[in-house]
C-alpha cells in the first residue's frame, strides 16, 4: 500500500474522529459492563413480563451506585489533572 501523507486540517479531523470513536466505544464498553453487573446481582429468578419488586429496586440501586462512582472516579482524574497543570 502507498504511503499516504495527509494535510494537517484532514490529520486533525481524523484526530478527532477516532477519539470519538473511542469514547463512544468506551461508553458502549461500560453499559455492557453495567448491565451484565447488575443483572447477574439483581435478577434471581426467571425473567417474566415484569421484574420481582426487590429486583426492580435492586436493579435501581445498582445503576445509581455505579453511576455516582463512576462520576466520582472522573471528578478525581479530572482534579489531579488539573493540579499537575
Amino acid at each position: 500500500m502507498d504511503d499516504v501523507k495527509f494535510d494537517e486540517a484532514t490529520q486533525k479531523e481524523l484526530t478527532t474522529f477516532l477519539e470519538r470513536e473511542q469514547a463512544q466505544a468506551r461508553i458502549n464498553s461500560t453499559v455492557h459492563n453495567l448491565t451484565s453487573m447488575c443483572w447477574d446481582k439483581c435478577i434471581t429468578g426467571t425473567p417474566g413480563s415484569r421484574f420481582a419488586r426487590g429486583e426492580e429496586s435492586c436493579l435501581l440501586n445498582c445503576v445509581d451506585r455505579f453511576l455516582d462512582t463512576s462520576l466520582f472516579i472522573i471528578k478525581t482524574i479530572e482534579g489531579q489533572r488539573s493540579q499537575q497543570s
